[in-house]
């Protein structure tokens, strides 16, 4: 049994954030932030709106783009880095919602790797025969957790939530098929990427520095990192399901940098041309980010039934990993 993709839905929080407004207070310009990162939107949630709610939405689009009753989903896994609350998690909450009734519900914390975390355990699952039906989610609200007066950061992450319906098939030849996946991670590099406090490493307490609650990372580290990482996970596995790099149609990295992607097509000998980028609009919504690019590519007319499709991400963990697979006869919502 192979598990593919029959389904896509997304959802932005509706509030666009331009480059001239973090300007406008914090000590950068459009120029410099659409230079170094490419980005020149991203969108913030409301106060008040959480991880769920967009994960919800996204989830409920996902369902109606497979034609997929909420009865017939099997297993919920979702992936963030900003769940509702530490406890409990927040998929459970999101199954409720959307009406699955009792199935297994639970969250992972890869960071920006998380989609493909997730889309790997999912595949997982229903190889296993332990599910024919798994939603998979990633979804982010980063704005809560960033510090308002740090730019390094402040202008780099956006909001937003994407997740796919993977259903049990017998034969990987029709169009959707997960046809592998490769992960890893390194935890000796964990301090490139973080926030310091609020785990029982470093409970949070009335007189802890206030930076210390927010996100931070190690910026010329983690690039240089993240392109070999990806690259190294991506060779490894094109190699596992018989790809040549020209055969790849279009390579979805995560979108972290316009930069990143850059070097991570020449690393693999892609041309540039078939990078599916987004960033520019989005920002980086980590756990998120690939499936919202995704979204975007099939939206443009970009994405054909069959085209093959690499996927690539690194985090914070650090973690990282890649899969492959066909694009489905779908229509994103």
């Amino acid at each position: 049994m192979h598990a593919a993709v029959i389904g896509l839905g997304t959802h932005l929080p509706p509030r666009l954030v331009t480059n001239e407004e973090l300007a406008a207070r914090l000590d950068t310009s459009d120029e410099w932030i659409t230079s170094r990162t490419g980005i020149r939107t991203r969108h913030w949630a409301e106060p008040g709106t959480a991880t769920g709610d967009l994960a919800t939405e996204a989830g409920l689009r996902a369902l109606k783009s497979a034609g997929t009753a909420p009865g017939d989903i099997d297993v919920v896994v979702l992936a963030t880095t900003t769940p509702d609350h530490p406890c409990p998690a927040t998929a459970p909450d999101v199954a409720s919602r959307l009406g699955l009734g009792p199935v297994p519900a639970y969250d992972i914390a890869a960071v920006c790797s998380g989609f493909l975390y997730a889309l790997a355990i999912g595949q997982s699952q229903i190889v296993a025969q332990q599910a024919r039906t798994v939603l998979v989610i990633g979804a982010e609200t980063y704005s809560t957790i960033l510090n308002p007066d740090d730019r390094t950061t402040g202008v780099i992450f956006g909001d937003g939530a994407g997740a796919v319906v993977l259903a049990a098939r017998e034969d990987t030849d029709r169009p959707g098929a997960l046809l592998g996946a490769h992960l890893g991670s390194d935890g000796a590099h964990k301090d490139l990427i973080r926030v310091p406090a609020g785990g029982s490493r470093y409970p949070i307490t009335a007189d802890m520095p206030e930076a210390d609650r927010y996100f931070t990372m190690e910026g010329p580290a983690v690039f240089r990192q993240a392109v070999v990482r990806m690259g190294e996970s991506a060779t490894t596995l094109l190699h596992r399901v018989g790809w040549a790099a020209d055969e790849v149609d279009h390579l979805v990295g995560h979108q972290a940098n316009a930069r990143i992607l850059t070097a991570l097509a020449g690393q693999l000998d892609i041309p540039v041309e078939r990078t599916v980028v987004n960033i520019d609009r989005v920002g980086n919504t980590s756990a998120a980010s690939i499936p919202l690019a995704l979204a975007h590519a099939a939206r443009q007319g970009r994405l054909a039934p069959g085209d093959r499709i690499l996927m690539s991400a690194f985090g914070g963990g650090l973690t990282w990993g890649s899969v492959a697979l066909t694009w489905p006869d779908i229509t994103p919502l």
